[in-house]
């Protein structure tokens, strides 16, 4: 039986049509210092999203990154208030992947349907979604469960994605990750 998440574009996500919670991997990218998701709307549909992975049997990784241009002086974010992480992995640079064991612990859980939202929509998110899809994991960006550094670099970074048909992934919404995800519980 071939099960997606509906209106994902440029392509039905998964590519294989085969959703499995236990395949899945929710990323919440936020970088150590700056841009936060707390207080904002997009901090609720992570929760929701957090929320329905967990309940269907998928792990959920808070991943805190290194924002452009700044020094790793203090002490972590961590996730966000009110989202549930099943684990933290720290990374060195802007990439959730650069200096982590992020790989590592994806291929630990058997991780290879990842989904992406956080802090950062144009650095942090987008540098590890690109970095993931290199390493063989299918990406699905949660666009209006990020938080970009300039909302005006956020229909950009969406095309980025999307470009080539799908070169990094495919781009979907919280409501049909939610439903998806929902009905694999």
């Amino acid at each position: 039986m071939t099960q997606t998440i509906a209106r994902t574009t440029p392509y039905p996500w998964p590519w294989d049509g085969r959703l499995e919670a236990a395949r899945t991997a929710l990323l919440v990218v936020t970088p150590r210092r700056g841009l936060a998701l707390g207080g904002t709307s997009q901090e609720g549909r992570v929760g929701e999203i957090a929320a329905v992975v967990s309940a269907s049997g998928g792990t959920v990784i808070s991943v805190v990154t290194v924002p452009p241009r700044r020094e790793p002086d203090g002490e972590p974010l961590g996730t966000p208030a009110g989202v549930p992480a099943d684990l933290v992995v720290e990374s060195s640079g802007v990439d959730g992947f650069y200096g982590s064991a992020l790989d590592a612990v994806l291929r630990g859980h058997g991780a290879d349907q990842l989904l992406l939202t956080g802090a950062g929509l144009e650095t942090c998110v987008h540098s590890t979604m690109r970095s993931a899809n290199d390493r063989g994991y299918e990406c699905l960006l949660v666009l209006d469960a990020c938080v970009p550094y300039r909302a005006d670099l956020a229909p950009a970074a969406r095309s980025h994605v999307e470009m080539s048909g799908g070169i990094f992934g495919a781009v979907g919404t919280t409501t049909d990750v939610v439903a998806a995800y929902a009905a694999l519980s």
